[in-house]
């Protein structure tokens, strides 16, 4: 069993050191990889360990909906993250999770 990490303890320095990392999102039917493309400050929101986004390059083709998606990373283990279509990005579609 996969214990999934607590969303209210990260901060956006947990994930700075990852920019350009690979992470593995579970989808209803595959595993999609996603390269951690940008990781910004999102302001004061009063959130302990700050406001912060965070935007994933995924592969090109059919866009997933946003919703929430378990995101694996080696170091971080497993999050449940919602996740946002937002456009393309770099060379594939961007997806993007916002901690407020």
């Amino acid at each position: 069993m996969t214990s999934t990490v607590d969303l209210a303890k990260l901060h956006i320095d947990d994930f700075t050191p990852h920019q350009d990392a690979e992470f593995e999102m579970q989808a209803a039917d595959r595993v999609v990889a996603l390269k951690l493309a940008k990781v910004e400050p999102a302001g004061n929101s009063g959130r302990p360990g700050g406001a912060f986004s965070l935007l994933f390059e995924g592969p090109k083709g059919a866009w997933l909906p946003q919703a929430i998606y378990p995101v694996r990373h080696p170091m971080l283990g497993e999050i449940e993250i919602f996740l946002v279509p937002i456009g393309p990005l770099g060379d594939g579609n961007g997806y993007q999770a916002v901690f407020t």
